[in-house]
């Protein structure tokens, strides 16, 4: 049984809570052997949609990754339900990415990103940082980034490349291949 650390912000945990994560939890147990934690943060959320009040958020931590839902809903147990049923997607497909990861081709080498400009007049808009995002780089292979990417939902995946020991990118492609950015 792995441990989940359960949190709530602007609500309070009760036992009953707490034993329903719990008991949905537990259908993620024949995953054991792939999951080392979990962190799950319930929140109510003052918002104008009321199906969106209730937001659930779990991570899981796994050899060379993290699995990672996010459900709203009006009433915190089907967000709870909902969160559950996408975590189980969503480690299925981990299990059997990792079961036949050996056997599949090598990433598709795309031809070279070039810098273009819009020709837009930049001076009516200044962009800036909104948001600052900071996370461990573990060691891994390309293969295992494009895993990654895909249990996040992302259309990239910055990681530590374990055999070049260089920080990579891998990203969708339009044409539904990867691309693998590298210094050189």
């Amino acid at each position: 049984m792995h441990i989940y650390k359960l949190s709530g912000r602007n609500v309070d945990v009760t036992e009953a809570l707490r034993d329903y994560v719990e008991n949905k939890m537990t259908r993620l147990d024949r995953f054991n052997g792939q999951i080392t934690d979990a962190r799950v943060t319930l929140t109510v959320r003052d918002v104008r949609d009321a199906s969106r009040r209730n937001r659930v958020e779990v991570q899981l931590n796994v050899p060379n990754g993290i699995i990672r839902a996010e459900e709203h809903h009006a009433d915190m147990y089907a967000a709870i339900d909902k969160a559950g049923d996408v975590l189980e997607r969503q480690l299925r497909k981990f299990k059997t990415k990792i079961m036949r990861h050996r056997n599949d081709t090598p990433l598709d080498d795309g031809p070279p990103m070039s810098a273009e400009g819009s020709g837009d007049d930049v001076s009516e808009f200044a962009p800036e940082i909104v948001r600052q995002k900071r996370f461990d780089m573990r060691p891994m292979s390309a293969d295992d980034a494009v895993t990654q990417m895909e249990a996040l939902g992302h259309d990239f995946y910055v990681f530590m490349n374990m055999t070049t020991n260089s920080c990579g990118v891998v990203y969708r492609r339009k044409d539904g291949h990867y691309g693998l950015i590298e210094p050189s």
